[in-house]
């Protein structure tokens, strides 16, 4: 049996927890505070993107021969053949739980599907993943994830559609964190281009005016001009999800680090008192025992 700590260490190591309390504690309250602004930006954001593919939407109602670039043909389907571009968003640090690993996880699949993908990777974390195992990394934007911007989703989006535009790129791809509900969330792979012209049809339920439309100077060049701030809007929107997942995942590994370090001080503190207990209980057995040998002495 191992020998019991002494109290001195025992308290060393109760104070140690305490501490480390202290700044998990501090990093969920940090957590909560990011994860409100961010939820806050996104609500601020969905309308004008919302009302953007409602209008997509609509050219399709109204035209019959659509033709651009950004679609399939009608009748193709995917997978193309040719290089694929893929942006992984992940956080520039850990203590998010399982948050990096499934985006991490996500990409790998990709790239098991289809070898010839170019990776464009927001995150410290990711960076430093694919570094590590000498997997290529085409373009790595340097600027945090902790901020994510219209103005920084514009400049990815510029980058991908640059790329695609000019037949690098065949198909798009953006690894991120989707929030289904305040309790959940999922790595996704979404593919952003081409776009399946089902992806615009119009909902059943959905409300359809149908008025008439005139397009200058051509529906293919109205379409092209609206693509590329839809796919803006799709990157922002990704960025802020993944954001706000990755503070919900933050919240969720503190406080259950938190209620760990609470067990633990629990069992730390009765481990200290019945040590003490038992330091106590030896000193008075010992005066005790020096007591009755002195009175055996005497007698």
């Amino acid at each position: 049996m191992a020998e019991v700590a002494g109290t001195k260490e025992i308290k060393s190591r109760i104070q140690s927890v305490q501490e480390t309390k202290k700044i998990t504690n501090a990093m969920y309250l940090i957590a909560s505070t990011k994860l409100r602004r961010a939820r806050q930006e996104l609500e601020n954001t969905r309308p004008y993107f919302k009302a953007l593919r409602g209008e997509i939407k609509r050219i399709f109602r109204t035209a019959d021969d659509v033709d651009s670039r950004y679609f399939y043909p009608p009748g193709a389907e995917s997978p193309l053949v040719g290089t694929y571009g893929c942006l992984v968003i992940t956080a520039d640090k850990g203590l998010a739980g399982a948050y990096n690993q499934n985006a991490i996880r996500q990409a790998q699949q990709l790239l098991e599907r289809h070898p010839d993908t170019k990776l464009f990777v927001v995150g410290e974390y990711g960076r430093r993943f694919f570094s590590q195992r000498n997997i290529p990394i085409e373009r790595s934007f340097l600027y945090t994830a902790q901020n994510p911007t219209m103005a920084r989703a514009r400049e990815i989006s510029a980058l991908l559609l640059d790329g695609y535009d000019r037949g690098e790129l065949k198909e798009i791809y953006v690894i991120y964190t989707d929030m289904a509900s305040a309790m959940s969330f999922e790595a996704r792979s979404a593919q952003v281009l081409p776009f399946h012209r089902s992806h615009f049809v119009t909902d059943p339920g959905e409300r359809a005016v149908a008025e008439p439309f005139e397009f200058l100077p051509d529906v293919r060049s109205v379409l092209d001009s609206m693509i590329p701030s839809y796919v803006s809007g799709f990157i922002y929107s990704a960025l802020i999800d993944s954001f706000c997942c990755e503070q919900n995942a933050r919240m969720t590994a503190m406080d259950s680090a938190n209620q760990n370090a609470e067990e633990l001080l629990g069992e730390l503190s009765l481990r200290y008192n019945r040590v003490r207990q038992s330091a106590i209980t030896q000193e008075i057995t010992e005066v005790s025992a020096g007591a009755r040998a002195q009175r055996q002495r005497k007698e």
